[in-house]
């Protein structure tokens, strides 16, 4: 019988230079699927996403959610000895993903060109803001800087304030489609064979500009920057949020002429809406969505959410509950189909979410959040080094302190 905790990706070893989310996201994914991440961590500290809050048993809740199922190792790279360990286990890797500051690579002598000569069979992936070559390549790229400079403020939120989308989504759509990429490059060996190794980059802008198609195109084709529009969109209408009798929030959303007609008719009882050229196609609709959104607000607000999503499910209109984060964590679509596991973390186990994919024959096997260095001693031994060459290391400041567990809390 198949290992059910095995993997797709088991027997593939991911070295990681990572901070924040974008890397950590790429890397927990492939961990996920089955492969072994050992984590590089600064000394001094770590990965500085570990401190960003406390609120989850004193630990940030960014880091134990882009980093259960990884080794953490401490290492100095500014040390030669921290850079020849490094080199170390690079031997042994089939993967390297970073995402560290604009030129930080190439300082560690880990520019495309360096790692392809001293590593020649690695897949080696660096996640950087802006791309090489341009004019912003210098800059140091966050979620929300970029999100800014690609557009995607301007079109999330509403005309009198644009908004970032609440969810990191440059970092963490630049960190899947890495994965994707990494996963590509191993099919294409497997069914090629052995191949040499291979340069990915991956920025977090180009990602943005991907995420943009829609409205870069509209733009480029109109010359017209479409107005954000809240929980609206402006390529269909109707398709919004409304208030009820009971103070809740519905959803409903169209996307076809069809759709449109089940809603006037079955779900407001308006057939002269249905009728009404001026609503006959999704571009009329747009141009005249305050009408519809008056009609349809209307009647939301004269009945329950319980009454208007029945006769939404009932006429096939598509239809949700606005809910917070609060109303989520919970939420019966999770728990009823048992999508919440517990994972150990350094401070106590909490609940994570398992991943998207539902793989026949495996089960995510959900690994613990690493402790910074927890795997430092374990993984030198694996490197061949003694003992007393361990505490050498670590005299010298190569290698961080022993991890040392924390006290268990109660």
């Amino acid at each position: 019988m198949q290992d059910p905790t095995a993997g797709p990706l088991a027997g593939i070893t991911v070295v990681a230079l990572e901070q924040a989310v974008s890397a950590p996201m790429c890397t927990r994914a492939l961990a996920d699927f089955g492969a072994r991440v050992i984590k590089v961590e600064n000394p001094a500290g770590g990965d500085f996403a570990r401190y960003y809050d406390d609120v989850v048993h004193g630990q940030a809740a960014h880091f134990v959610w882009c980093n259960r199922g990884k080794e953490s190792v401490t290492l100095d790279l500014k040390s030669d000895a921290g850079v020849e360990l490094l080199h170390r286990l690079l031997d042994r890797a089939d993967v390297l993903v970073s995402n560290l500051a604009p030129g930080a690579t190439a300082r560690l002598g880990l520019a495309p060109a360096d790692v392809s000569a001293r590593h020649p069979d690695l897949i080696a992936v660096e996640i950087d803001g802006f791309g090489a070559g341009g004019p912003l390549s210098h800059k140091r790229a966050y979620d929300l800087l970029v999100q800014a400079e690609s557009g995607v403020c301007a079109v999330t939120g509403t005309a009198e304030g644009p908004a970032k989308p609440g969810p990191p989504m440059a970092d963490v759509t630049t960190g899947l489609y890495a994965a994707l990429s990494i996963l590509a490059t191993l099919c294409g060996r497997l069914r090629n064979g052995p191949g040499p190794g291979t340069n990915i980059a991956v920025s977090l802008f180009d990602m943005m500009a991907e995420m943009m198609g829609y409205h870069l195109n509209y733009a480029r084709y109109s010359g017209v920057d479409l107005v954000p529009l809240g929980m609206s969109s402006p390529a269909v209408a109707p398709y919004g949020a409304y208030r009820t009798a009971d103070d809740q929030t519905v959803v409903l959303g169209t996307t076809n002429d069809r759709e449109w007609q089940r809603l006037s008719r079955d779900l407001l009882g308006r057939p002269d809406l249905a009728d009404d050229a001026r609503f006959a196609s999704n571009t009329g609709r747009c141009e005249n969505r305050g009408e519809l959104d008056v009609a349809i607000g209307t009647w939301c607000a004269a009945h329950d959410l319980a009454h208007v999503q029945k006769v939404a499910d009932a006429a096939g209109i598509g239809n949700s509950r606005y809910n917070r984060p609060t109303e989520v964590i919970n939420h019966p679509q999770l728990v009823d189909r048992h999508r919440l596991r517990t994972i150990d973390t350094p401070g106590g186990r909490i609940v994570a979410v398992l991943p998207p994919a539902v793989i026949d024959g495996f089960e995510p096997p959900m690994g613990p959040v690493p402790g910074l260095g927890e795997h430092t001693d374990s993984l030198l031994a694996e490197l061949g080094c003694s003992a007393a060459e361990i505490a050498g290391l670590r005299g010298s400041g190569a290698v961080g302190a022993r991890y040392e567990p924390p006290l268990e809390t109660t």
